[in-house]
């Protein structure tokens, strides 16, 4: 007989687990149909043409399954850190454009850095019953490293240090509990680019305070301006405390493939094959090759099409100078030199005149404007600061045109609007 006073329900800790503005923001443009994004964090690229030509040559060639790789190969469990081959072309490649240090370190294919973040948390933070482990990140966050370390049972410990962080700042915020602290470089949703300067402070921080740096690459070919991008791994025996996480997704365009790498800590190889076991038993293989002939392919081919994109970042630049110009209370909150994001700020006065929160904004351009842009909360903002993420890496000229001028036209209209009723 079932228990009467047993209910079927989800795990109460996940209340607790920051709410995904993605899935959010997708519902919302399903609703709206021709609405222009904003907010997705893509680019309008398809992989090398070398990769399909991979995955080709990875599948059956007829019907009765003449293929140039033998197919236990092909179709059986692979190693649980990855194929050796991709394992030797990613390390060639980190250490040709990157020049990381790998003497300590293990390697690891994974669907998307953000698998690799999310199992570095789970190998990192204690929960309870224990004191939870904390992880410092510097404001704005990315919201998927707050959910990951929430899932893992630890705190996320975020510090205002400016978009450029103050690593004194960071420093103050360490606590015996303290595991990690995180950095995005190229920044998303900022788009900047920190400084050498800036994160060799950080990593030597870490070093000193038996910390781990964790730094998310995801954008290290994105860079637009003088700071070239630069990685903490490289520093001479900096593989012992740091991770490094990169991925195919955007420079590649290779988004739905899912396909990441991360460079861990040897001490923590034993840890991370119990989560990767558990989670992914091995990397899909035919992805494997697919990734592969994009790193084979290279920046040089990742390129000319990121220059593109600095055409776009400049289209930006120039529309909010000219809406400054024609009096809407809009401003970046700082030049971005990477990734492909800005942070728009809108006057709190007058956002609060008119009852608008970031969140609120997000929801009504999309549903009364028909232009999708990713709230400041989600990155950490608080709702009397309404700040908006936009995002130019999908669209063309001509539609990043029309989407900046619906996105004109819609905080103008709202902030113009009588304020709502209610309690």
């Amino acid at each position: 007989m079932p228990d009467e006073h047993r209910t079927i329900a989800p795990a109460q800790r996940l209340a607790g687990v920051l709410q995904p503005v993605i899935p959010e923001i997708g519902a919302l443009v399903r609703r709206t149909p021709g609405t222009l994004s904003l907010a997705q964090g893509m680019v309008g690229w398809s992989p090398p043409a070398a990769v399909m030509a991979a995955v080709q040559d990875y599948l059956p060639l007829d019907a009765a399954g003449a293929s140039p790789v033998a197919l236990p190969t092909r179709d059986a469990y692979g190693p649980v850190q990855g194929d050796a081959e991709l394992l030797d072309a990613l390390a060639r490649s980190l250490r040709r454009y990157e020049g990381l240090d790998l003497e300590a370190a293990d390697l690891w294919v994974t669907a998307g850095s953000n698998m690799a973040f999310t199992a570095m948390a789970q190998g990192l933070c204690e929960g309870p019953p224990a004191e939870p482990s904390e992880v410092i990140l510097p404001l704005p966050f990315y919201f998927k490293h707050v959910m990951a370390i929430q899932l893992a049972g630890g705190v996320p410990v975020v510090v205002d240090a400016g978009l450029v962080p103050d690593p004194d700042q960071l420093a103050a915020a360490i606590t015996p509990r303290t595991r990690a602290i995180v950095t995005v470089s190229p920044n998303n949703p900022s788009g900047m680019v920190m400084p050498r300067t800036v994160l060799e402070a950080v990593n030597q921080l870490c070093a000193s305070r038996g910390l781990l740096h964790i730094s998310d690459e995801a954008y290290g070919q994105f860079v637009y301006g003088s700071e070239p991008h630069w990685s903490p791994g490289s520093r001479p025996g900096a593989a012992a405390h740091t991770v490094t996480l990169q991925s195919l997704s955007k420079a590649y365009g290779m988004a739905g493939w899912r396909v990441g790498f991360m460079a861990a800590p040897a001490v923590f190889t034993a840890a991370l094959a119990k989560l990767q076991d558990t989670l992914l038993i091995c990397p899909p293989r035919l992805i494997q090759r697919a990734a592969q002939a994009a790193l084979e392919a290279g920046p040089a081919w990742c390129q000319p099409r990121i220059a593109g994109l600095a055409e776009r970042r400049d289209q930006l630049l120039a529309a909010v100078e000219r809406a400054q110009g024609e009096g809407l209370p809009v401003r970046l909150l700082a030049e971005p030199d990477g990734a492909f994001y800005g942070l728009l700020a809108v006057d709190p006065a007058a956002a609060a005149a008119a009852g608008l929160s970031g969140e609120a904004l997000m929801r009504r351009l999309v549903l009364e404007h028909r232009v999708a842009a990713v709230s400041g909360e989600s990155f950490g903002f608080a709702p009397g600061q309404p700040v908006l993420r936009l995002s130019y890496g999908l669209l063309g000229a001509a539609e990043l045109e029309e989407a900046l001028g619906r996105l004109w036209g819609g905080i103008r209209a709202l902030l113009a609007a009588p304020r709502p009723s209610g309690p």
